[in-house]
């Protein structure tokens, strides 16, 4: 309710008047002082009460209630230059709601009638609180508030009004609701999300000096990696078909398979229709050595000397084509490579997939193994690796004063996700809901981020509301911060400007585990998952002291307890050549 349509825009131009030159239409005030702050009646109807009184009613001009004032004919008064039709102003009460039992996603709308240029506000109660929509970084108003603004609401010159949370019928279709059932990774602090979580938890890092003899002479030989060969945890002869980060892939896809409590072999042994069943996987490169060791073979040994599976081991879609394979997956099995955003964009793409009814489960994340000569020797050269000796700490400090660059990393992160009605009609252990996901996109470098941080909150933005939120429901974040100095600052500028002056804790993994690149967004994914799931947000290793500039929570020194003050949990992903992915997941009931 604001201004009526069929209300001029006549500028208004206060001035003033004998009470006796005021007619019905008239915009009013008592005073000058009224007509500062926007305290205006239109005149309804005049009645003289005797030679020197006459009496007007009032009533503010987007709605409300009317009022009569008694004046003297000779009394100055405001007028503003402008005048009402006085039947499209409505006479409308606000009910008092002290009886009223608010529930969460009920709605008030509230009015300032008496300005005529006021626009009407609206509030949203979550998690017991009222929460403006046009200032989510306000502090939340209570019931009693609420109550309080109704009673009062004539007497001021409002109109509240309360709107239930509609109880929605039962749809014969659209989208579906998608679960997280199973988990599974493999990364620098060892093979299994047991073994992840337990070493968040304790801040221990899985930061290694490269000692092989191919790294001599690089200017950075530290790197986050896998400290089992992943070809001994498989068959001999399918991890020769396999490159490294397709090894990964599989072993995380098998843990999460079997901890979604689906028998071990795939879809056949678990009673699946194999074609309603998808991988969705990210990796920029999947295993680079692949290609650099064709290339060397074929410069030392001539043609004769290059594998046949060169080429299919090469590609980045392997990891994704061999877990269709390991798993008998044959609804689809998809790739994403959208630079480091690629796990988070793949497991968003998953969501998408079962919510419109594709599929009915996935296996979805990211795998990457991308720790070569030539790739380090690059970044090095980008001057985007930072140095340091692991055993003295991790050389990764996200978010701190002293960060100078990542550290960059290898592994696979794999979530299983199902449709709600698939995973309660097996009876499935629901981890949480995947609720929502969001892209943008930089347009501003080929590597390094925008300072401005405005496309990251867009992504930041737009995964909240497609997971049907707001800002106040995010209670905790696991952000990208790879201890760039731009990219910390950039995502930290978005962080605040999306979600306001609340003290949101924001964990960083990258001091644990160093950059795993495409695999980062997955690996990420499993850790803000279990963090949900357990209530208990990691620290994040490697920040002695926050830089200033941050101005974020960030949880430091040991876990915390995840706050219950809302249900949404985000998880960032942000790529050179600006890509930006972010994954909404709500904790479920």
């Amino acid at each position: 309710m604001t201004h009526s349509p069929e209300t001029p825009e006549v500028p208004i131009r206060p001035h003033t008047v004998t009470a006796a030159e005021v007619v019905p239409g008239d915009l009013f005030a008592l005073s000058r002082e009224e007509a500062a702050q926007d305290r205006w009646h239109v005149v309804t109807h005049t009645l003289p009460e005797s030679p020197e009184v006459i009496r007007v009613t009032l009533r503010p001009p987007l709605g409300g209630v009317d009022h009569e004032e008694a004046l003297r004919r000779d009394q100055r008064v405001v007028v503003a230059g402008r005048r009402l039709d006085v039947a499209a102003v409505p006479l409308v009460s606000s009910p008092a709601l002290d009886g009223v039992q608010f529930r969460d996603g009920d709605r008030v709308r509230v009015l300032r009638a008496v300005d005529p240029l006021a626009e009407e506000v609206t509030y949203v109660r979550r998690w017991g609180a009222w929460h403006c929509d046009e200032d989510p970084a306000a502090s939340g108003a209570t019931d009693d508030d609420v109550r309080r603004w109704a009673a009062g609401a004539d007497r001021e010159g409002d109109v509240v009004r309360h709107e239930p949370r509609p109880v929605r019928a039962a749809e014969a279709a659209g989208a579906r609701r998608v679960v997280v059932t199973g988990l599974g990774a493999v990364t620098p602090l060892g093979v299994g999300t047991g073994e992840l979580w337990q070493g968040l938890l304790e801040g221990r890092h899985g930061i290694r000096e490269l000692a092989d003899e191919e790294f001599d002479g690089l200017p950075v030989r530290v790197a986050g990696t896998v400290p089992v060969d992943p070809a001994g945890l498989l068959p001999r002869q399918a991890a020769r078909r396999m490159n490294r980060a397709a090894q990964f892939a599989v072993l995380a896809a098998r843990e999460a398979w079997a901890d979604a409590g689906y028998a071990g072999g795939g879809t056949r042994e678990s009673g699946l229709d194999p074609e309603r069943v998808g991988v969705s996987l990210g990796s920029i490169l999947g295993d680079a050595s692949v290609l650099v060791g064709g290339d060397r073979r074929l410069r030392d040994r001539g043609p004769r000397g290059v594998s046949p599976l060169t080429t299919p081991m090469t590609v980045p879609s392997q990891a994704a084509s061999q877990v269709s394979l390991d798993l008998h997956v044959t609804g689809e099995a998809r790739t994403v490579t959208s630079a480091c955003a690629s796990g988070t964009e793949a497991i968003g793409q998953a969501v998408d997939r079962i919510r419109y009814g594709r599929v009915d489960v996935a296996l979805a994340g990211g795998a990457e193994a991308v720790v070569t000569p030539a790739i380090m020797a690059s970044f090095a050269a980008m001057r985007a690796l930072a140095e340091g000796d692991p055993s003295a700490g991790s050389p990764s400090h996200p978010f701190a004063k002293d960060r100078d660059g990542f550290v960059n990393g290898e592994g696979a992160g794999v979530l299983v996700l199902e449709s709600e009605e698939h995973a309660r009609a097996r009876g499935a252990r629901i981890y949480c809901e995947a609720a929502g996901w969001g892209l943008s996109a930089d347009a501003h470098h080929v590597a390094a981020p925008d300072p401005s941080g405005d496309g990251i909150a867009l992504a930041l933005r737009r995964a909240v509301r497609d997971a049907g939120g707001q800002p106040a429901d995010v209670v905790h974040v696991n952000a990208h911060a790879t201890a760039t100095v731009d990219g910390d600052l950039a995502e930290a500028r978005a962080l605040r400007g999306v979600l306001g002056g609340r003290g949101v804790p924001v964990t960083a993994l990258k001091g644990h585990l160093g950059h795993l690149q495409g695999a980062a967004g997955g690996v990420e994914a499993v850790a803000a998952v279990l963090t949900l799931h357990h209530g208990v947000v990691p620290p994040t290793v490697g920040c002695a002291e926050v830089d200033d500039a941050i101005g974020l929570d960030v949880v430091r020194g040991g876990p915390r307890a995840l706050p219950d003050t809302g249900d949404l949990v985000l998880s960032n992903s942000f790529g050179f050549g600006g890509h930006n992915a972010v994954l909404a997941l709500r904790r479920v009931a």
